[in-house]
């Protein structure tokens, strides 16, 4: 079996595992980042809609912008339409190409000095005095031991790294949300407002939503509870019906298929010598889903304590703790809070959805985030959402 060593190796090149890369390439480490796809950003599983907080890390570039959106339509089982536009969006903002974003910030941080290997999936920890030490990843056949100081896991959702050192990050399925998307094109839309649309016959404990790609294409998605996932009631049989309802003409040129964790935040994000991030952390808003620019952050913070910790000579769990007080201190709160709005919200009626929805009608909201819109919400519908508010003040 070959060798080889490295200071840091990063499983999964997402826009985590870029971060967290390029950070510590810049700090003069040498970075090895490996991608078990053939093609960083392939196969596309997002909605692919980012807010303007994009901006904090990159020059927003027209090759990876399909589109730029000034607010949200949210859409009520009966159909009444709340808007939401402004500067201080929290969702939304741009709509990207993630197969060309994803690899901008690979090139990036191949850049910044880290190498990256495509087609080699880590199959292993390696593992000395309760300290990770590297990986086995395999490639065209052929396994190598990778040694490195540190060990970053960006492999997703399904994250096997972690649990190889023991961080339980198995998920039930009522903490995951069940998507399918389709790329759609001769289309009738709005190309100014990315659109949600909510009800229990649409989209249950989830939404449906219309992100603009430019001209009259689309992604047109849903989500759905794992939990009320079964035969005949899958993600792609309410997206057929949400299709079929709304674009009996449109013609589908993608489709699109995976699963957002909905837990809210791993309870611990760190080991010996081993790093989560992204959503492998479950760095991802519990009732919204959104996640990229969570990741982002994560990874600049990973990467920024790896490398003071490989210069350090310390590796050790208690010293790798300062990038979970760090992205706690960053974005914990919205984390936990999503979390908790959305065991309520998701167990609302449709009744109750468009008593919400009413409620909202020529309303001015002036910063349009998760929290200023829920806030508002309990403001107008104080016996509804009593236990809502017991839960979030």
């Amino acid at each position: 079996m070959e060798e080889e060593r490295h200071d840091v190796v990063v499983v999964g090149a997402g826009p985590a595992g870029s971060l967290t890369a390029k950070k510590a390439a810049a700090q003069g480490l040498d970075v090895l980042l490996i991608e078990r796809n053939q093609e960083i950003g392939v196969p596309v599983k997002c909605a692919e809609g980012v807010n303007r907080a994009i901006e904090q890390f990159v020059v927003p570039d027209k090759r990876w912008i399909s589109a730029e959106v000034k607010g949200a339509n949210i859409y009520a089982p009966d159909g009444t339409k709340v808007v939401l536009s402004g500067s201080k969006m929290e969702e939304v903002g741009y709509v990207l190409e993630r197969r060309l974003f994803d690899k901008f910030l690979a090139h990036e941080a191949a850049r910044a000095g880290a190498e990256i290997r495509l087609k080699t999936e880590a199959c292993g920890i390696i593992e000395a005095d309760g300290y990770a030490r590297g990986v086995y990843a395999r490639s065209m056949g052929q396994t190598t031991r990778i040694y490195a100081d540190a060990v970053i896991g960006a492999d997703g959702v399904e994250s096997r790294v972690g649990r190889w050192m023991g961080i339980n990050t198995r998920l039930r399925p009522s903490e995951l949300s069940i998507c399918a998307e389709f790329l759609m094109c001769d289309i009738d839309l709005n190309n100014e407002y990315s659109e949600f649309f909510l009800g229990n016959t649409i989209a249950p404990k989830g939404y449906a939503w219309i992100f603009p790609k430019g001209d009259d294409s689309a992604n047109v998605g849903l989500g759905i509870g794992g939990d009320v996932s079964g035969e005949k009631h899958r993600a792609i049989d309410y997206l057929r019906a949400f299709v079929h309802e709304r674009f009996p003409a449109g013609k589908v040129i993608a489709e699109m298929y995976g699963a957002v964790p909905l837990s809210g935040p791993i309870r611990e994000s760190v080991a010996n010598g081993l790093i989560l991030v992204g959503d492998a952390a479950r760095h991802v808003n519990p009732l919204t889903g959104g996640g990229i620019i969570y990741a982002m952050q994560a990874g600049e913070i990973a990467g920024d304590v790896v490398a003071q910790a490989v210069h350090e000579h310390d590796l050790s769990k208690q010293r790798l703790m300062e990038y979970e007080t760090r992205w706690k201190k960053e974005f914990g709160k919205r984390l936990d809070t999503g979390l908790k709005a959305k065991h309520f919200l998701f167990n609302l009626s449709d009744d109750d959805l468009n008593t919400l929805a009413h409620s909202l009608q020529g309303v001015e909201i002036k910063e349009l985030s998760t929290w200023a819109l829920l806030t508002e919400l309990m403001q107008r519908n104080p016996r509804l959402l009593f236990g809502l508010a017991k839960l979030l003040l």
